[in-house]
């Protein structure tokens, strides 16, 4: 294949992607990874005045780019997103779902055990991740099958597969979302087009503002107990930058991955690889 004809696959230039989660660490840097080739970028926050400041920082592109307020565990607010969305865009060629987080009040740390988890934590955050994903997927992705083609990207976790200490409830979910992943991808191509694919990727460990403070010290910057134990299990060394998710994603909307649809890719530094010895 000539270069000219890969390089065309990584224009998205008139394509419409939906972010949800845009305005954190990772997502943000996905948002600003599309503008820059070119898509239209759509964000879903809950806090429009930061996702309006993501926006301006875009700096030049061919994309048309703007933000629609919903909570994406509010069905009603997320089914108006879309329709908003539609009648200035026409059409959603591609959805990445990128909302989500932890909640401390599900997380054991001394001295609160499992059994001190309240259901109502525990429920928050299987909310958050999962019908955080499930809902804007249900309003988004009717358009896709409308035309009969599209791209679903949703952002699981290394914790989905191998659970790690404390995050009970955040690793739950984000084994449902790898699961989720699997089985839309082949509910939408025999029930609807086999031009409609879903995958996931699912990121090692990236320093934001959810973790940083439990993998380095708030003085000073030194790895933590948890950090070091991190790293030590990682081949690559060193925690993830959040440009590093960018190629996995891109290779995912793009017609680069025409074949690939219900994979979840790591992108983790070889954590997941690595048995420890």
């Amino acid at each position: 294949m000539r270069f000219e004809a890969v390089a065309q696959m990584y224009d998205f230039s008139g394509r419409t992607v939906v972010l949800t989660g845009g305005t954190g660490v990772l997502g943000s840097e996905m948002a600003r990874a599309l503008a820059g080739c070119h898509a239209n970028v759509v964000l879903l926050a809950r806090n429009i005045a930061r996702a309006e400041e993501l926006v301006a920082s875009f700096g030049e592109s061919k994309g048309r780019h703007s933000c629609v307020a919903a909570d994406v565990v509010d069905r009603l607010a997320v089914e108006a997103a879309a329709k908003t969305v539609l009648a200035s865009y026409g059409r959603i060629d591609a959805l990445v779902n990128g909302a989500g987080g932890n909640n401390p009040k599900a997380t054991t740390t001394p001295p609160n055990g499992f059994f001190d988890i309240a259901p109502e934590a525990f429920e928050q955050v299987l909310s958050l991740n999962l019908l955080g994903t499930v809902i804007p997927t249900q309003a988004f992705a009717r358009s896709m099958v409308e035309h009969k083609e599209g791209v679903i990207v949703n952002v699981s976790s290394v914790s989905a597969g191998r659970p790690l200490t404390r995050v009970a409830a955040y690793a739950a979910a984000k084994a449902g979302i790898s699961n989720f992943t699997q089985w839309l991808a082949v509910h939408l191509a025999q029930h609807y087009s086999v031009d409609l694919r879903v995958n996931a990727i699912m990121p090692g460990f990236f320093l934001t503002e959810q973790n940083r403070f439990l993998l380095t010290e708030r003085e000073g910057g030194a790895l933590t107990e948890r950090g070091r134990k991190i790293i030590e299990h990682t081949p690559l060394g060193r925690f993830g930058k959040p440009e590093d998710l960018t190629g996995a994603l891109l290779w995912l909307l793009s017609p680069a991955s025409r074949f690939v649809t219900g994979a979840v890719i790591p992108v983790d530094g070889g954590f997941t690889a690595f048995a420890g010895v």
